[in-house]
């Protein structure tokens, strides 16, 4: 948890000032939307190779050097935020994001009981948003005085994860044994909703977190206070649907999160369609980020059941895929759209996105967790 927390808040703290640096230095919302797409193309690249590393040099060593290549390079933003720097800068942090998000949460399934699955991966959501809840804000806030001085904690703060992974037991996955064919592929259908669903929600958050500090640039503090709101409703989702599925059954949770999630980004839309109070924004955040938390911890406790104790890094690997391509791809289509239609439409896209994955997920539930595919 201490590690997640590191890890996260050194993410957090820059996710939503790199597009709103390249922006201040003269980038179009299309280019600041770029930074957090390339940041997580080139995680979601290093996410496949990520299980054979676990296995080679084991959780330990894997998160360590996720925690250098994601921190090491923040110092750099101090010398250029213009287009090519940025994009390349956040290219290289993004292997280090990588590697910690899928070994981290392999590292949680391989130490938990599979009857505490849920609430275990809950624990470790309640660390990382924990983390985002002080970390998103702060970099707003530290930015609009100081420039330098987020980028320089941006290196700082993954780099404590180092010590809590100096505390970590030595623990390295067994290679999994070779199924059949047919086993094989049954094995990835049953991650597809799952990916998706976390994707689709993902996609929102990237959208959000990547292009609200821009729209209401007057209002830096308060929208960077309603990113920490979304990280703390994401405590109370995260675990919430941990405990449910631990004790009603896995999946239950999903499609009503979604929903959620939708209704969020719906009422984030109607917030920046003018000049609005800020409960508006609260209001957005709460339903937003609960939503959000309980989608994530249901899709990552049906992912690891679907594949099973030997293949958790491979599960892993498939659910963290699904979430950052979508975290970058909504950046990137969101940042897009939104020079075209504007903010509120483009956010009213992104909550559609949601509420049609809500229905998959609805519709495919019949056959329940274990035989969820497309």
């Amino acid at each position: 948890m201490a590690m997640g927390a590191a890890a996260f808040g050194g993410w957090g703290l820059l996710l939503p000032v790199v597009p709103l640096a390249v922006s201040v230095a003269g980038g179009s919302d299309a280019v600041a939307g770029a930074s957090t797409a390339i940041f997580m193309a080139t995680t979601v690249l290093t996410q496949l190779f990520v299980p054979r590393l676990l296995i080679r040099f084991g959780h330990r060593l894997v998160l360590a050097a996720g925690c250098l290549f994601l921190g090491l390079p923040a110092v750099l933003f101090l010398l250029s935020v213009d287009v090519v720097a940025a994009l390349s800068i956040s290219a290289v942090r993004g292997i280090g994001f990588g590697l910690l998000t899928v070994a981290g949460a392999a590292l949680v399934a391989e130490l938990a009981p599979p009857e505490q699955l849920g609430r275990a991966t809950g624990a470790q959501g309640i660390a990382v948003a924990l983390a985002q809840m002080v970390t998103l804000p702060l970099g707003l806030v530290v930015f609009a005085s100081s420039p330098s001085s987020v980028f320089v904690l941006g290196a700082v703060v993954p780099m404590l994860g180092l010590i809590a992974i100096a505390f970590l037991p030595r623990t390295r996955p067994v290679a999994p044994p070779k199924r059949a064919a047919a086993d094989t592929r049954s094995a990835a259908r049953r991650f597809v909703v799952p990916c998706l669903a976390v994707a689709a929600a993902s996609a929102s958050f990237g959208g959000l977190s990547s292009l609200l500090p821009i729209a209401e640039s007057g209002r830096a503090s308060m929208i960077g206070i309603a990113l920490s709101v979304i990280s703390g409703s994401m405590l109370v989702g995260r675990y919430g649907a941990g405990a449910v599925a631990d004790r009603f059954g896995i999946g239950r949770s999903l499609a009503p999160a979604l929903v959620l999630v939708s209704a969020g980004v719906v009422l984030f839309a109607f917030a920046v369609s003018g000049t609005n109070a800020a409960s508006v924004f609260f209001a957005a955040a709460i339903a937003f980020g609960i939503g959000y938390g309980a989608t994530q911890n249901d899709s990552l406790v049906m992912t690891f059941h679907a594949a099973g104790p030997e293949r958790y890094s491979h599960a892993s690997a498939a659910w963290n895929i699904g979430f950052d391509a979508g975290t970058g791809a909504g950046a990137m289509a969101l940042g897009v759209i939104v020079g075209t239609v504007g903010y509120t439409a483009g956010f009213a896209m992104a909550a559609a996105v949601a509420l049609v994955m809500a229905a998959v997920v609805s519709i495919t539930s019949r056959f329940g967790p274990d035989r969820l595919a497309l």
